[in-house]
């Protein structure tokens, strides 16, 4: 539970280093905090990836604080592994000036369009038409990486894919509504 009162769910499998004390510490020797922000990094993005949340609330964040080995980051090491998450590339702020949310770009779109195109080669898509709507929550997408990721980053994906020539996007009535022909 965090000071929020935000509970981890069960069903999320923390991983060994998690439990281990000085993780909760940025370390001062450089090699030792870059390993250490690359945990921090991957555990972000399962933790947000497998729950399906698109947005890191920073103080409502359970994984900041581990109350089996009464252990937490204070908010300037939060600040540092948001930081790193953001120049990874993993992720962006939501709110620029008060910097308390984080959009979490589970994945980063040149890789969503990647996996989104091998989708529409491996599942017969291509010269075809399916809606932002089919490919954001649609039965064809269960288990792929981009089912229900964020919109603004499955359209960022999806204008890669346009820039390389591989698909083509069409505006439709409502923004589920758009359509997409695969090249």
């Amino acid at each position: 539970m965090s000071s929020s009162g935000t509970i981890i769910p069960s069903s999320f499998e923390l991983p060994d280093f998690y439990h281990f004390p000085p993780f909760f510490t940025i370390q001062p020797v450089l090699s030792t905090r870059e390993k250490q922000l690359g945990q921090w990094r991957e555990l972000l993005l399962k933790y947000h990836t497998d729950l399906k949340i698109t947005t890191l609330v920073l103080h409502e964040c359970p994984l900041w604080r581990n109350n089996a080995i009464n252990r937490q980051l204070n908010k300037d090491e939060i600040q540092i592994v948001i930081e790193d998450l953001i120049q990874s590339g993993y992720g962006e702020w939501e709110d620029e000036h008060t910097k308390t949310r984080v959009r979490i770009l589970w994945r980063k779109p040149e890789q969503l369009a990647s996996d989104i195109y091998d989708w529409a080669v491996a599942n017969g898509y291509v010269n075809s038409i399916c809606t932002v709507y089919e490919l954001h929550s649609g039965e064809d997408v269960n288990g792929m990486s981009f089912q229900g990721v964020d919109e603004e980053l499955l359209r960022r994906a999806l204008r890669v894919l346009e820039g390389q020539g591989k698909c083509a996007l069409f505006q439709g009535e409502t923004s589920e509504e758009d359509g997409i022909k695969f090249f």
